[in-house]
């Protein structure tokens, strides 16, 4: 699913791909902020399945039934997740990312006002929040030709290294720069999550159950952002 983060009708494509970098970044913090804060209140990862897998295998074998419930409810829904943004992009193919955009910043609004007034269970907690970041990955999927992922770190550093390695090797310039150009871009990516990640860790303890409300904002912004890049004819 290679959709671009939006089809603007008069923007030409350095524009576009500037465009799709910008929100890549922007969702890389979303997402590095989500999982460590996952991490850190519930010690599961909300978007980073590769790691739950790993501790499902372990806890399997060693029966610890906090961990492998945790886990099963933070891959389902984070597929599941990805299975409605893919089917919201087949539904409306034009502007959703923007509509995904606003879904997300409601379900982690919702949320929050709910964990003020009451206490959620750590499986429910982790069941909407594993969703939100499933459905916030379909929204950029790529940048320019360079598809990213921007919340799959070890799949950004792996193009990364892949890129940088072409970039030593070929001798055609035009390669050269475009192997370049995508690295930098990966470079961006991972450093938009690590930052997201230490935001967080910084600021959990100050907002306390308002520590969802940041990304919240954020993705409404982007998509009153995406709105108004989008030039309707």
């Amino acid at each position: 699913m290679d959709h671009p983060c939006v089809k603007p009708n008069n923007l030409d494509t350095k524009e576009s791909v500037r465009i799709q970098e910008r929100l890549a970044i922007y969702l890389a913090f979303i997402a590095g902020y989500i999982d460590a804060t996952g991490l850190i209140k519930w010690k599961i990862y909300v978007s980073f399945m590769s790691g739950n897998t790993t501790q499902l295998g372990v806890a399997l074998s060693t029966d610890k039934d906090g961990v492998i419930m945790t886990s099963v409810i933070a891959i389902s829904c984070f597929l599941l997740g990805i299975y409605a943004g893919a089917c919201l992009s087949l539904w409306k193919k034009t502007d959703y990312q923007i509509f995904t955009c606003y879904i997300v910043s409601f379900m982690l609004t919702c949320y929050t006002i709910i964990a003020y007034i009451y206490t959620i269970h750590i499986g429910s907690s982790i069941a909407i929040i594993g969703f939100s970041t499933g459905l916030m990955n379909t929204i950029v999927t790529a940048v320019g030709n360079q598809k990213v992922n921007t919340d799959f770190v070890t799949g950004t550093l792996n193009s990364l290294a892949r890129n940088t390695a072409m970039f030593s090797m070929t001798k055609d310039k035009m390669e050269r720069q475009q192997y370049k150009t995508h690295a930098y871009h990966l470079s961006l990516v991972w450093i938009g999550f690590i930052s997201g990640a230490y935001t967080a860790s910084l600021l959990l303890d100050a907002l306390r159950n308002w520590f969802l409300i940041l990304p919240a904002l954020l993705l409404l912004i982007a998509g009153l952002w995406l709105s108004s890049c989008t030039i309707k004819p």
